[in-house]
């Protein structure tokens, strides 16, 4: 009799447990679906001739995804930074927030952007400070985060104060990066490549 009231108890305890762990995960599912939901999608890829490219919101780990870093990081660690120039832009980097549009289909893109990240990065620039914009060909985002910035060419970056565009650099720079920045930071009468 003992040993069945023994049995008995242990059975209610692993049901008991079991229910327990069941709501935990139920929990845990729900949050995660919450936490999921309220996150935007960034280093989305999609087919692109034969192979991927991104599109919309990404960030310098997407960039390191296989289909990208072959061009990513021998351009970003060949990249000499014009340490003089760079040395004289950055206190004006300190409230600037940047936003690129970029297309890693793009051979202008794939040059320019791992030459601004390791300006930014030799300039101690926050990174949270960077918006990165993955195109497609037709220089648009399922997301229409394009709308209203006359994106026409890319690489286009666009730099920002106060919510306030500063100016920007579309396809190439006129100088280099580190000097088309300078002027366009330091209030310097600039014109991109295709301003009219």
């Amino acid at each position: 009799m003992k040993k069945i009231i023994l049995i008995l108890s242990i059975i209610a305890l692993s049901a008991c447990n079991s229910s327990k762990e069941k709501n935990k995960v139920e929990k845990k599912t729900s949050t995660e679906m919450i936490s999921e939901n309220s996150k935007e999608k960034i280093n989305d890829t999609v087919p692109y001739e034969d192979s991927v490219m991104l599109l919309g919101k990404a960030n310098r780990k997407g960039l390191q995804m296989d289909a990208f870093k072959s061009w990513f990081n021998p351009g970003y660690q060949d990249y000499s930074v014009d340490s003089v120039t760079l040395e004289k832009l950055k206190p004006f980097l300190k409230d600037v927030t940047i936003t690129v549009f970029m297309g890693t289909w793009c051979e202008d893109s794939q040059r320019e952007t791992p030459h601004l990240y390791k300006i930014l990065d030799d300039a101690k620039f926050d990174e949270s400070k960077l918006t990165l914009i993955t195109t497609s060909d037709e220089k648009t985002t399922p997301q229409s985060f394009e709308k209203g910035k006359n994106i026409t060419n890319v690489p286009t970056i666009i730099f920002y104060k106060n919510d306030k565009e500063l100016g920007r650099i579309v396809e190439y720079p006129i100088e280099s990066l580190e000097k088309d920045m300078l002027a366009i930071l330091s209030g310097k009468e600039y014109k991109h490549a295709y301003a009219e």
